[in-house]
């Protein structure tokens, strides 16, 4: 929780000033209960007006002034929190939009939300209580105390006596409920988590008709947070009643104390007053600090939370500037490149080497779990290769500042995303001062312009969250259609095409090579007719290169891709390809006797 203080630095004149108005709210209420005594003792018992009618008008100011200070309180701590809360947040953003995937995956996204959300405004909460209660509360029952001995010494017993009982149950308080509170932010990220989960797979669960296990699994969750928060609800609520009932007692003490003076000095009576008030001062002030006790250590639990985010350094480091790199031609170079996760054994990419050129095509295939789609997040440095080199341009990737490598790259996942904007905003989104023609250019190449057209207000048609109301196609085609306009210098296409139907599959490609002649293309794809263009295409099965050439080269010398191949064509399609082979080769052997 201390960490966290940082935050209030921009805010220490605020902070000053809350203070001061918190001393003069505390000055003004201490004061009353004393001129109560007064206007008892000196006016109402000598039957004097003037003094009753002075001394009220006197504490009417006070309370004015009093009041003013609870006010420029309550505005500057609102104010302070508000600030604290709002900067926490765009730091944890801003943390959270630096982590690599490894980070990402370390916290998970459901506890990240919470983080983010819940936790922030935990601390939130605690901090507008404690600007004003924790200045507030002990300074009152320092100065409630004082009064109390100065106006009724031989009655102080009864205050520390309520004191004493305070104590004890503020304590055992505290330590009853202090461990439940990590459990139910942990409790909360577990409902976070199946909540998301959810609603992101909510098709799959009807079509599997699952709905009555997930309800059920969301139920039991839901239960065991419900009973650990109603057992944390129910031992805060033991306060107002304990609370009530030292305050009673204590009025009942000083009533029973007070009526045995009043028999010999009538002037007790104003002191039994007095005196009643600074208890109660002093019990409401004990209340108000247990309750920060108690929030206390669920903030420090969500502040922890907070920190562990903050404290995270991303695995992957960018340097602030890219070396002086000299152009000659764009490149992609794979050097012995091998991957592995921390959390798992073995190696997921191994012995990796390749050079992808610009102008030509180079394309993975392989099995499920192969290793593709690792292969081609170390392009962006998604995740960092843990053996072997990655240049582009001949130049390590290590080398290259954020901003620069991801300039370089236009990348379009496997499950294309789109934000919530428009149309035009979603193309442009990874352009700065995008044109209206670049825009338009872009989703010509991408397939998309026809449909674009088509719709209401063409480019400037809504988007819904995550592209929700277009089609996985035409989704997939304005991903698309977003990386083109970026014009890169390396394409990355991670199975970006399985989505497209057969026709405009091909339209995209030959669209694609025309502008693609300056720049690396690289595919990652299930379907052989996908990449079967592509001058260099790789195969890949368990994490090591097995094939390298060409569609027909590879029929022929590669049993991984001959296999992928059967799994695809029909038997006479197959025999086509084959026989198509043999005649390449045929031709590839007459070239070179010619060339002798």
């Amino acid at each position: 929780m201390l960490k966290l203080f940082k935050y209030m630095k921009p805010y220490f004149w605020q902070c000053l000033v809350l203070v001061l108005a918190v001393g003069l709210q505390v000055f003004g209420t201490l004061m009353l209960p004393t001129m109560m005594a007064d206007i008892v003792n000196n006016g109402i018992n000598n039957n004097d007006t003037d003094y009753i009618f002075r001394t009220g008008i006197f504490m009417f100011l006070v309370t004015v002034v009093s009041a003013l200070g609870t006010l420029v309180s309550s505005y500057f701590s609102t104010k302070v929190s508000a600030g604290i809360s709002r900067n926490m947040k765009r730091d944890l953003f801003a943390k959270v939009l630096s982590f690599s995937i490894t980070e990402t995956e370390q916290f998970s996204t459901a506890s990240l939300v919470t983080r983010t959300t819940n936790d922030v405004s935990q601390v939130q909460q605690t901090m507008v209580m404690c600007l004003s209660m924790l200045v507030r509360a002990p300074l009152m029952a320092v100065g409630a105390v004082v009064q109390a001995f100065v106006v009724a010494p031989d009655m102080t017993w009864i205050i520390a006596l309520a004191i004493g009982i305070l104590l004890i149950f503020s304590i055992v308080i505290i330590g009853s409920v202090m461990p439940k509170f990590a459990v139910f932010q942990k409790m909360m990220d577990r409902i976070n988590l199946l909540t998301r989960e959810n609603l992101t797979g909510v098709r799959v669960i009807r079509a599997l008709n699952k709905e009555d296990y997930e309800e059920k699994k969301f139920k039991k969750a839901n239960e065991e947070l419900t009973k650990t928060d109603l057992s944390i609800v129910r031992i805060m609520q033991l306060q107002t009643p304990i609370m009530m009932l030292v305050f009673n007692m204590t009025s009942l003490f000083a009533i029973w104390v007070g009526v045995s003076r009043l028999s010999f000095d009538m002037s007790y009576l104003g002191k039994m007053i007095a005196f009643m008030q600074y208890a109660t001062q002093v019990i409401m002030s004990f209340l108000f600090l247990t309750m920060l006790f108690v929030l206390i250590p669920r903030a420090n639990v969500s502040a922890k939370r907070i920190n562990e985010v903050l404290a995270t350094k991303s695995k992957i480091v960018f340097p602030e500037k890219s070396l002086d790199i000299f152009k000659s031609k764009t490149s992609v170079e794979f050097r012995n490149v091998s991957f592995g996760y921390k959390t798992t054994d073995g190696k997921i990419l191994d012995n990796i080497n390749f050079i992808a050129e610009a102008g030509k095509t180079t394309a993975f295939i392989g099995s499920t779990g192969s290793g593709k789609s690792t292969l081609i997040n170390l392009v962006p440095r998604f995740f960092d290769a843990t053996e072997g080199q990655i240049l582009i341009n001949g130049v390590e990737i290590q080398n290259y500042s954020e901003a620069d490598l991801i300039n370089r790259i236009g990348l379009v996942p496997q499950k294309g995303y789109l934000f919530g904007g428009t149309v035009r905003s979603n193309i442009l989104f990874g352009v700065e001062n995008g044109s209206g023609e670049q825009m338009k250019k872009a989703a010509e190449v991408a397939q998309a312009a026809e449909f674009i057209e088509k719709m209401p207000k063409k480019y400037d048609t809504e988007i819904s969250e995550r592209g929700t109301n277009v089609s996985g196609g035409q989704r997939q085609r304005l991903s698309i259609a977003r990386a083109v306009a970026k014009n890169p210098e390396i394409y990355v296409f991670d199975d970006a095409f399985s989505a497209l139907d057969m026709k405009t599959d091909r339209n995209l490609r030959k669209a694609l090579k025309k502008i693609t002649e300056d720049s690396v293309v690289l595919v990652v794809a299930q379907r052989i007719n996908t990449i079967r263009d592509a001058e260099q295409i790789i195969v890949l099965e368990q994490g090591k290169i097995v094939g390298k050439g060409t569609h027909y080269e590879l029929l022929k010398n590669c049993r991984v891709y001959l296999e992928i191949a059967k799994s695809q064509f029909s038997e006479k399609e197959l025999e086509a390809e084959l026989a198509l082979t043999h005649g390449k080769n045929t031709e590839n052997r007459m070239s070179q006797k010619g060339e002798k």
